[in-house]
């Protein structure tokens, strides 16, 4: 009897045990599904929800905004956005002239004019190297940026730099103090001193 005792007692702390883990795996799993209710709403709030249909819309829209547009170079530093949009709006209608800025608020030189229409910008594209405060404007369709298509620039050679040699002799240092110990110098082509 008393054997059976110990077995009906371990079977009710296990179930005990048991209700008691189920009911922590619930309010774990609740507060879980809290926290993701909350972080989407932020998100929403903050507008960085980037799911993948959304960013190729924006990369669409991007792309038919660009298609309206052309970069003006040359630029003059004092130039203001209207009398950018005056020397391009026998091309069409203007919708929006950017003058890009430096971090001190300095324009660049260059500036993005956008069209309502798309046709307007092979009209622009005729006023390419016409003056606008006495400097020639250099006129090209605006481009998209891919995000992650930096073009590879090799690194460009210094005619100054000596080239890197293969074998660096070590330098021995004077023991103690005592004068200088004169660093080896290599006979090789790339020393002009030796």
């Amino acid at each position: 009897m008393e054997g059976d005792d110990v077995v009906m007692a371990a079977e009710e702390t296990t179930e005990a045990d048991l209700d008691d883990m189920k009911r922590r795996l619930k309010e774990m799993e609740d507060e879980a599904a809290a926290l993701r209710e909350m972080q989407a709403k932020v998100e929403k709030e903050m507008g960085s929800v980037q799911d993948p249909a959304a960013a190729a819309t924006s990369q669409a829209n991007r792309e038919e905004v660009d298609s309206r547009s052309i970069f003006v170079g040359n630029v003059d530093y004092s130039c203001a956005p209207e009398e950018v949009q005056q020397h391009f709006q026998s091309c069409g209608t203007v919708n929006r002239v950017t003058i890009r800025t430096d971090k001190y608020g300095q324009p660049k030189g260059y500036a993005y004019v956008e069209f309502l229409e798309a046709e307007a910008v092979q009209e622009a594209l005729l006023l390419n190297e016409s003056e606008l405060r006495g400097r020639q404007l250099k006129v090209t369709a605006k481009r998209t940026n891919v995000p992650g298509m930096k073009p590879y620039r090799p690194r460009r050679s210094n005619a100054f730099m000596q080239p890197r040699d293969p074998f660096m002799a070590p330098y021995f240092f004077a023991p103690y103090g005592y004068g200088k110990v004169p660093r080896l110098r290599m006979a090789t082509r790339y020393n002009p001193y030796y």
